[in-house]
């Protein structure tokens, strides 16, 4: 296995209630079982008669560096001009705190060329978010529905599996492409 997520499949499922008909975790409404710690046991259900078929879909490792192309905006106006080509010509590093919601990010902060408050509004998948300390978040599978920073790009979709697999410490560059 190459990256920092995969999935286990067992036989029989985890034994533990369903909630809203899943036996998953949703770690941004806290719905579900509780996430899993380091030592946890799972209970598991019962094998089902005969043998289980098994898909296998090989994925590559994902790169040394990460290239991420992005289309700039909506909110890139928000942003000091110098910021914009801070964070298209310079190296971030993916953050420990990164999970299934964000790449978060270390580097150089993005300064904003606005203090105004942003309303939350809908973001997509593979937006780059940019929080009050300056460091870019490329919203993830399991990104919220809204958001109340400025959105300063966003990666395409063909690049996110990558990003989604990259380790902490992998060095992360945006390239500023258009549609």
């Amino acid at each position: 296995m190459s990256g920092v997520r995969a999935y286990v499949a067992v036989s029989g499922g985890v034994a533990v209630e369903p909630v809203l008909g899943s036996r998953s975790t949703d770690l941004l409404s806290g719905l579900g079982p509780a996430p899993l710690t380091d030592g946890a046991v799972l209970p598991l259900g019962l094998p089902p008669d005969g043998r289980a078929r098994v898909d296998v879909a090989p994925q590559p490792a994902p790169p040394a560096e990460l290239l991420l192309r992005v289309t700039p905006g909506p909110r890139d106006d928000w942003f000091a001009p110098a910021a914009v080509r801070v964070f298209t010509s310079r190296t971030y590093h993916v953050s420990p705190a990164s999970n299934r919601i964000g790449l978060r990010t270390t580097g150089p902060a993005l300064e904003r060329a606005r203090r105004a408050e942003l309303p939350s509004e809908g973001v997509v998948l593979g937006a780059v978010q940019v929080p009050p300390d300056g460091t870019p978040v490329v919203f993830l599978a399991d990104h919220p529905t809204t958001g109340g920073y400025p959105v300063i790009a966003v990666v395409r979709s063909t690049d996110l599996p990558a990003a989604a697999q990259a380790p902490p410490g992998t060095p992360v560059r945006f390239l500023a492409v258009r549609r």
